[in-house]
């Protein structure tokens, strides 16, 4: 008989309590309160997603002038890989960076996705041919697709449970900002300048904002819970004291508890195709995808098809600028109501209703109700991106956040490179095979939705989860 003791192993992802007298990060930043560290934050991260609005929209207003520079006829293979140029490197820099944000830290991350923005989105503006051009678009969205879902990771980790949602709709709210600044800019180049410069001009001033995000951001620290999540608690707790300073409270005196015990495999990336996360991931990349596929499919063409329904490009103008104005209200209310209702609950609702608007747009028979119907539209969708941006990051692990949230764009940015083909059914007169396939995905969506099964509000930010 062996009398040697046994050891129970524990498993891999066991949770345990925190050891006496230490706190959490969560324990510490609840106690820190909302304050002006984060409303600093909220405007960092507020003005990197206008610009990066701004960057991904710009070759829409930029092709007519780009395909007069060089030649290039309204349907040519080359003007349609334009198109979907900086989503294609989105496509490809969401999952790549997600990942490092998780590996090397948040800061590094958006740091450098900035600085390669500005760079890559320069370049374009002094491309000296087509295919130069076509190589900085998918740079620019290369680093685009990095500075996303970082962000978001970001803002989620700092902020207290109570009012994370609402601030992480408010940041993808800060879209309609750099809509409407493109929408000026885009209007004032095109009414200043000669046809040969101003699409120069326009990806150069679209690029600038960027330099402002690299400045004001280099002053962020990394975020505490990932800091203490790889052991680096030293760290963790310098960060948290710099919100504790701006905040004007007292940092407690009680060290930060260790990680809690868990496997390596909890951090790796396959990690995220285990059994405890792959169905909230893969029914999220299926909501992501359909909503980028119905949304960039109705609203990248809406512009040329009014224009080929008889709207003067004055009126055109007014028309982008009026929708981005209803999506100010879409955006106020999904950040109230996934603090009052949930998120799972906000984010069907938009998603119905944003079905019944692509129905309405097609039942639309004069200008006007062109219009309203359109704008029911633009508030529904940016609604529900609003709540989808703030449910998504809470749904996944610490250590995985960034590439949960990398992951889901990807998906998206696979939506945003099929609807070209997608939304071109709007000018070849196909109106009502088009908005039947975008009205489907918005309510498969929302079925995606519903089916996670997970209600976030309020909650604390996981760092290990379980099956």
């Amino acid at each position: 008989m062996n009398d040697r003791p046994t050891r129970l192993r524990l498993p891999d992802d066991a949770v345990a309590a925190p050891p006496p007298d230490t706190q959490t990060v969560d324990q510490v930043i609840e106690h820190l309160r909302l304050g002006p560290f984060q409303y600093r934050l909220l405007l960092i991260c507020g003005l990197t997603f206008a610009a990066d609005a701004m960057a991904v929209l710009v070759m829409g207003f930029a092709l007519p002038g780009v395909q007069a520079h060089f030649g290039l006829s309204a349907g040519s293979l080359t003007s349609t890989l334009l198109t979907v140029a900086t989503f294609a490197g989105m496509l490809i820099g969401a999952p790549l960076w997600g990942r490092m944000a998780d590996r090397l830290g948040r800061r590094p991350v958006f740091l450098t996705t900035v600085t390669m923005g500005v760079v890559f989105g320069m370049l374009g503006a002094f491309a000296p041919n087509v295919w130069v051009l076509l190589a900085a678009r998918v740079l620019t969205g290369f680093a685009i697709g990095g500075t996303m879902p970082v962000d978001y990771a970001l803002m989620a980790e700092f902020m207290p449970a109570a009012l994370r949602g609402r601030f992480l709709v408010i940041v993808d709210g800060c879209w309609v900002i750099g809509t409407v600044l493109l929408t000026l800019v885009a209007a004032t180049t095109g009414a200043w300048l000669t046809a040969g410069d101003g699409w120069r001009w326009l990806l150069a001033l679209t690029a600038l904002p960027g330099v402002v995000g690299l400045f004001v951001r280099l002053g962020v620290p990394d975020s505490p819970r990932w800091l203490a999540a790889r052991g680096r608690l030293e760290e963790a707790r310098a960060a948290l004291a710099q919100v504790a300073l701006l905040n004007r409270r007292a940092l407690p005196p009680q060290p930060l508890a260790p990680p809690l015990p868990a496997s390596r495999r909890a951090s790796r990336f396959a990690a995220l195709f285990g059994p405890a996360l792959r169905d909230r991931l893969f029914l999220l990349g299926a909501a992501w995808f359909g909503m980028s596929l119905g949304y960039y499919g109705v609203f990248s063409w809406l512009p040329t098809y009014l224009r080929a329904n008889g709207f003067a490009l004055s009126e055109t103008y007014a028309t982008t600028l009026l929708l981005a104005a209803a999506q100010v209200p879409g955006y106020l209310l999904s950040s109230l109501l996934v603090e009052w209702v949930g998120r799972r609950a906000t984010l069907v609702g938009f998603m119905l209703l944003s079905a019944l608007g692509a129905y309405l747009f097609l039942l639309a028979a004069t200008p006007t109700a062109v219009l309203l119907t359109s704008a029911l539209l633009s508030f529904s969708l940016l609604g529900t991106w609003g709540a989808l941006y703030a449910y998504t990051p809470e749904l996944f692990p610490t250590l995985l956040r960034a590439s949960g949230m990398g992951m889901v764009s990807a998906f998206a940015r696979l939506g945003s490179l099929i609807s070209p083909f997608a939304g071109a059914l709007l000018l070849g007169g196909q109106l009502v095979q088009a908005l039947t396939v975008f009205a489907a995905l918005f309510a498969l969506s929302a079925a995606c939705v519903w089916a996670v099964g997970i209600e976030t509000r309020g909650q604390p930010l996981r760092d290990r989860e379980t099956a």
